[in-house]
């Protein structure tokens, strides 16, 4: 396992910077370059550069589309979020369409939010490609099927013209699957969801997304941070702060950044990467979510070795 690369980060449906956002980053940028020299290009850019990351940037809006870059000639994704349209794109823009390829696709669960790419899916229509779909759930062909079929989409999955299979994963054994070594955990969601944990070259990533951690399962806790122990890094579904998972939105399926730190400090994971954002949260609160959290990881980690910690966004790439 090389690295990581996210297409997609939003939870249950794609969101965009609309134009008052914009106009926003546009004269915060614009208040502070008040009295600097920017009369050069490269004095621009550095000034650019030197802004906080969500007034020179956005988080992003496409859903759960992550690329787990092994090293292999084989490519591996997690889910098939809005964020697997971009990933195929640019998949075609290096290979080409007369250079056949090999996905293989990783479902945590079958709500919409994390399968609506494959209709967009570039790569999945060229013959001689070949996409391999897993999960725990023994309904995945029929809901990607299920989705393609009027009055749903005009587009029948019969339509592809690369080869499908679908691969049905127990939980809790570990598989030997593209040259990694994978172990799905089942997750508090609507429905059941699944962890995934990848292991290869002696490199360990956590993709953990829509599973909520329930304080009063003593149980649950020591079993999810044996099932994340020692991981490079761990992707973690922070859709909510600690206050809305426990009140208003319990039950709803999902985590906070504050159970991920825990989790990852029992686990003596490495790094954190909040995932799954709340689509109402636009980049100034994300901003203030990430600082929070290292804030929060700071005062609690004792003697330990510091957890790093960082925030998903489409076009993140971390190395590992």
């Amino acid at each position: 396992m090389r690295a990581v690369r996210f297409w997609g980060t939003r939870g249950s449906l794609p969101v965009a910077l609309d134009a008052s956002g914009v106009r926003a980053k546009i004269v915060a940028a614009l208040r502070g370059a008040a009295g600097r020299d920017l009369g050069s290009d490269e004095a621009i850019d550095a000034y650019v550069d030197a802004l906080p990351f969500d007034v020179r940037a956005t988080f992003g809006g496409n859903t759960s589309c992550v690329e787990m870059i092994t090293g292999e000639a084989e490519h591996v994704v997690c889910d098939l979020g809005s964020g697997l349209r971009p990933f195929g794109s640019a998949m075609l823009a290096q290979h080409g369409a007369s250079s056949p390829q090999t996905y293989h696709l990783f479902v945590s669960h079958l709500h919409w939010d994390h399968i609506m790419g494959l209709p967009f899916f570039g790569p999945a229509y060229i013959p001689g490609n070949r996409l391999v779909f897993y999960g725990g759930h023994d309904t995945l062909e029929s809901a990607l099927r299920r989705q393609m079929e009027p009055p749903s989409f005009p587009v029948p999955f019969g339509t592809f013209g690369a080869s499908i299979e679908f691969v049905h994963l127990a939980p809790d054994v570990m598989h030997d699957v593209a040259g990694m070594r994978v172990q799905l955990k089942r997750q508090h969601h609507a429905g059941d969801s699944y962890g995934y944990r990848f292991e290869k070259n002696g490199r360990v990533v956590i993709y953990s997304t829509d599973s909520e951690h329930k304080l009063a399962e003593p149980d649950e806790r020591p079993a999810f941070a044996e099932f994340f122990r020692g991981a490079d890094l761990v992707i973690f579904d922070a859709m909510y702060s600690l206050a809305e998972a426990t009140s208003v939105k319990a039950d709803w399926g999902h985590s906070s950044n504050i159970v991920g730190v825990e989790l990852c400090q029992a686990a003596r994971a490495k790094e954190l990467c909040l995932f799954h954002h709340e689509p109402a949260l636009d980049d100034a609160a994300l901003a203030k979510m990430l600082a929070e959290t290292r804030r929060f990881e700071e005062i609690t980690r004792g003697s330990a070795t510091p957890l790093r910690i960082s925030t998903a966004y489409d076009g993140l790439e971390i190395t590992l």
